[in-house]
């Protein structure tokens, strides 16, 4: 699992990760946007807390989440959950399922930067890109066109880093076990090689065969499989 406020990194983190490892990435947010684009009964009631920064009740969630995990590709090659569970109430959802993960990253990053992330992008509806005014700024063909998610306004987002606080340390103490955190504020390419040290610890741990590689990093057999 993968966790963090918004604009904290995890969607660029879990790209590199599921490049890397083969896992099957599981975005909640997606799931929930492509319900709300398809208005679905799930998707309007979604639409309704998404729009005033709130979180989307337990029960619209859970049972996507549930069939997603119990998909043929994710049995097969393992799963990088991000974006859920965000309560208790989530967490002792999937729990009830036998749902567990053998590592839980938490990427830390400042509110006030979170803010200045979140208030600075812009969608390009011709192409689909999402831009930054200030660290990844459109062509000049594009900036007329840009716009602005709903969610993505300031106030919003105060909205949203509220109600992440609240919840977060209530969903890391069913992890804790399995917890390491990230500082999110260096580079891309650091954040990755941290998440990916401790991917590999994790690996080490639950994985013989890995552990084995991890002392003969020669041995042709070595592989790396991901549960």
């Amino acid at each position: 699992m993968i966790a963090g406020a918004p604009a904290a990194g995890k969607g660029t983190q879990c790209a590199k990760i599921v490049e890397k490892y083969g896992l099957v990435h599981i975005s909640v947010g997606d799931i929930l946007r492509d319900e709300v684009k398809n208005g679905t009964p799930a998707g309007k009631i979604a639409k309704n807390f998404m729009d005033s920064g709130n979180l989307v009740p337990d029960e619209v969630v859970v049972e996507m989440v549930r069939e997603r995990l119990n998909q043929d590709d994710v049995r097969a090659k393992g799963w990088l959950l991000d974006g859920y569970p965000r309560s208790a109430s989530q967490a002792e959802a999937i729990e009830k399922e036998s749902i567990r993960p053998d590592l839980f990253l938490l990427i830390n990053v400042p509110d006030e930067l979170l803010v200045e992330r979140v208030s600075g992008r812009r969608l390009d509806p011709q192409t689909g890109k999402i831009y930054h005014l200030k660290y990844n700024p459109p062509p000049a063909d594009a900036v007329s066109r840009l716009q602005q998610r709903s969610d993505d306004t300031e106030d919003k987002c105060r909205v949203r880093l509220d109600t992440y606080h609240k919840n977060v340390d209530a969903v890391i103490g069913f992890y804790k076990d399995v917890k390491v955190e990230i500082d999110g504020t260096q580079s891309m390419e650091d954040v990755f090689d941290a998440c990916a040290a401790a991917i590999d610890d994790a690996l080490v741990k639950t994985d013989p065969l890995e552990a084995f590689c991890k002392d003969a990093p020669e041995a042709d057999e070595c592989r790396v499989y991901s549960d």
